[in-house]
Protein backbone atom coordinates (compact mmCIF):
# COMPACT_ATOMS: atom_id res chain seq x y z
CA UNK A 1 0.00 0.00 0.00
CA UNK A 2 1.42 3.34 -0.69
CA UNK A 3 -0.52 5.63 0.84
CA UNK A 4 0.46 7.21 4.49
CA UNK A 5 -2.58 6.57 7.02
CA UNK A 6 -1.99 8.84 9.59
CA UNK A 7 -3.64 10.07 13.00
CA UNK A 8 -3.66 13.16 14.33
CA UNK A 9 -5.07 16.34 16.82
CA UNK A 10 -6.29 19.22 15.72
CA UNK A 11 -9.24 20.99 13.53
CA UNK A 12 -10.13 19.42 10.51
CA UNK A 13 -11.79 23.15 8.79
CA UNK A 14 -7.90 24.10 9.16
CA UNK A 15 -5.90 21.53 7.00
CA UNK A 16 -4.62 21.72 3.64
CA UNK A 17 -5.91 18.49 2.19
CA UNK A 18 -7.40 18.16 -1.13
CA UNK A 19 -11.03 17.05 0.60
CA UNK A 20 -12.01 16.92 4.16
CA UNK A 21 -14.89 14.36 5.19
CA UNK A 22 -17.91 16.21 7.18
CA UNK A 23 -19.46 13.95 9.18
CA UNK A 24 -22.76 15.97 7.97
CA UNK A 25 -26.68 14.65 8.86
CA UNK A 26 -29.07 13.65 5.94
CA UNK A 27 -30.47 17.11 5.20
CA UNK A 28 -26.91 18.25 4.77
CA UNK A 29 -28.07 21.37 5.89
CA UNK A 30 -25.59 21.73 8.79
CA UNK A 31 -25.74 21.00 11.85
CA UNK A 32 -23.72 21.00 15.11
CA UNK A 33 -19.83 19.58 15.78
CA UNK A 34 -17.78 19.00 13.00
CA UNK A 35 -20.39 19.50 10.85
CA UNK A 36 -21.00 23.15 12.03
CA UNK A 37 -17.71 24.07 12.44
CA UNK A 38 -17.32 23.29 8.42
CA UNK A 39 -20.34 25.06 7.52
CA UNK A 40 -19.36 27.99 9.37
CA UNK A 41 -15.67 27.86 8.13
CA UNK A 42 -16.12 26.95 4.71
CA UNK A 43 -19.16 29.78 4.00
CA UNK A 44 -22.05 29.69 2.18
CA UNK A 45 -20.88 28.27 -1.26
CA UNK A 46 -20.81 24.87 0.88
CA UNK A 47 -24.41 25.20 1.77
CA UNK A 48 -25.66 26.22 -1.54
CA UNK A 49 -24.22 22.98 -3.35
CA UNK A 50 -26.12 21.09 -0.11
CA UNK A 51 -29.04 22.49 -1.16
CA UNK A 52 -28.69 21.61 -5.02
CA UNK A 53 -27.80 18.32 -3.86
CA UNK A 54 -30.85 18.38 -1.77
CA UNK A 55 -33.16 19.33 -4.56
CA UNK A 56 -31.80 16.41 -6.73
CA UNK A 57 -31.59 13.78 -4.59
CA UNK A 58 -33.94 14.67 -1.28
CA UNK A 59 -30.28 14.47 1.39
CA UNK A 60 -28.09 11.82 1.46
CA UNK A 61 -28.38 8.37 2.83
CA UNK A 62 -27.02 7.18 6.36
CA UNK A 63 -23.48 5.47 4.95
CA UNK A 64 -23.27 7.11 1.59
CA UNK A 65 -21.59 10.14 0.62
CA UNK A 66 -21.58 13.30 -1.56
CA UNK A 67 -18.99 15.88 -2.88
CA UNK A 68 -19.04 19.52 -2.77
CA UNK A 69 -16.69 22.79 -3.00
CA UNK A 70 -14.47 23.69 0.10
CA UNK A 71 -15.83 26.73 -0.15
CA UNK A 72 -13.28 28.82 2.31
CA UNK A 73 -11.64 26.09 3.73
CA UNK A 74 -8.02 24.94 2.68
CA UNK A 75 -9.15 22.29 1.84
CA UNK A 76 -10.28 22.10 -1.92
CA UNK A 77 -13.49 20.04 -1.75
CA UNK A 78 -16.12 18.81 1.27
CA UNK A 79 -16.68 14.96 1.28
CA UNK A 80 -20.18 14.73 3.19
CA UNK A 81 -20.67 11.81 4.94
CA UNK A 82 -23.67 10.34 7.22
CA UNK A 83 -22.81 8.81 9.85
CA UNK A 84 -24.85 6.09 11.83
CA UNK A 85 -26.58 6.83 15.10
CA UNK A 86 -25.21 3.92 17.76
CA UNK A 87 -28.37 1.86 19.04
CA UNK A 88 -26.51 -0.83 20.89
CA UNK A 89 -24.78 -2.58 17.65
CA UNK A 90 -28.36 -3.63 17.03
CA UNK A 91 -29.26 -1.28 13.47
CA UNK A 92 -25.94 -2.95 11.38
CA UNK A 93 -23.91 0.70 12.51
CA UNK A 94 -20.88 -1.24 12.11
CA UNK A 95 -21.95 -1.91 7.91
CA UNK A 96 -22.93 1.85 8.21
CA UNK A 97 -19.89 3.60 9.55
CA UNK A 98 -17.94 1.35 7.44
CA UNK A 99 -19.65 2.60 4.33
CA UNK A 100 -18.92 6.43 4.76
CA UNK A 101 -15.99 5.74 5.22
CA UNK A 102 -15.71 3.55 2.57
CA UNK A 103 -17.55 6.00 0.39
CA UNK A 104 -15.73 8.91 1.44
CA UNK A 105 -12.94 7.41 -0.04
CA UNK A 106 -13.92 6.09 -3.78
CA UNK A 107 -15.62 9.82 -3.98
CA UNK A 108 -11.75 11.29 -3.18
CA UNK A 109 -10.03 8.25 -5.67
CA UNK A 110 -12.74 8.56 -8.24
CA UNK A 111 -11.81 12.78 -8.16
CA UNK A 112 -7.77 11.70 -8.32
CA UNK A 113 -7.45 13.65 -5.09
CA UNK A 114 -4.05 12.84 -2.95
CA UNK A 115 -5.29 13.50 0.37
CA UNK A 116 -8.23 12.78 2.20
CA UNK A 117 -9.00 13.77 6.50
CA UNK A 118 -11.29 12.15 8.36
CA UNK A 119 -13.05 13.24 11.42
CA UNK A 120 -14.33 10.85 14.22
CA UNK A 121 -17.61 10.19 12.34
CA UNK A 122 -20.60 9.06 14.81
CA UNK A 123 -18.67 9.41 17.71
CA UNK A 124 -20.15 12.67 19.11
CA UNK A 125 -23.73 13.13 19.39
CA UNK A 126 -24.87 10.04 17.92
CA UNK A 127 -22.73 8.69 20.33
CA UNK A 128 -21.08 5.26 18.30
CA UNK A 129 -18.11 3.79 20.82
CA UNK A 130 -15.19 5.46 20.11
CA UNK A 131 -12.90 2.35 20.12
CA UNK A 132 -15.42 0.28 17.98
CA UNK A 133 -15.59 3.10 15.22
CA UNK A 134 -12.05 3.87 15.57
CA UNK A 135 -11.17 0.19 14.34
CA UNK A 136 -13.99 0.47 11.72
CA UNK A 137 -13.11 3.37 10.26
CA UNK A 138 -9.19 2.16 10.17
CA UNK A 139 -10.47 -1.49 8.88
CA UNK A 140 -12.53 -0.09 6.21
CA UNK A 141 -9.82 3.02 4.70
CA UNK A 142 -7.08 -0.18 4.96
CA UNK A 143 -9.69 -2.68 3.05
CA UNK A 144 -10.54 -0.23 0.24
CA UNK A 145 -7.12 0.82 -0.39
CA UNK A 146 -6.13 -2.73 -0.70
CA UNK A 147 -8.64 -3.75 -3.13
CA UNK A 148 -9.02 -0.57 -5.53
CA UNK A 149 -6.33 1.85 -7.26
CA UNK A 150 -6.38 5.08 -5.82
CA UNK A 151 -4.84 8.21 -6.88
CA UNK A 152 -4.24 8.65 -2.51
CA UNK A 153 -1.40 9.41 -0.88
CA UNK A 154 -2.14 10.61 2.05
CA UNK A 155 -5.27 9.71 4.60
CA UNK A 156 -5.69 12.03 8.38
CA UNK A 157 -7.38 10.60 10.65
CA UNK A 158 -8.13 13.81 12.57
CA UNK A 159 -8.97 13.50 16.37
CA UNK A 160 -10.54 15.71 18.58
CA UNK A 161 -10.06 15.03 21.44
CA UNK A 162 -6.93 12.71 23.35
CA UNK A 163 -9.01 9.52 23.70
CA UNK A 164 -9.90 9.14 20.04
CA UNK A 165 -6.00 10.29 19.71
CA UNK A 166 -4.49 7.55 21.46
CA UNK A 167 -6.98 5.06 19.72
CA UNK A 168 -6.16 5.83 16.04
CA UNK A 169 -2.17 6.11 17.37
CA UNK A 170 -2.25 2.41 18.90
CA UNK A 171 -4.75 1.27 15.62
CA UNK A 172 -2.26 2.75 13.21
CA UNK A 173 1.29 1.40 14.06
Amino acid sequence: MHTKLEAIKGDITKLDVDAVVNAANNSLLGGGGVDGAIHRAGGPAILEECKQIRARQGGCPTGEAVLTTGGNLPASYVIHTVGPVWNGGRKDEATLLQNCYYNSVRIASEKNLQSIAFPNISTGVYGYPKQQAAEVAVQAVKEYLQKNETSLKYVLFVCFDDDNYTLYQKLLV
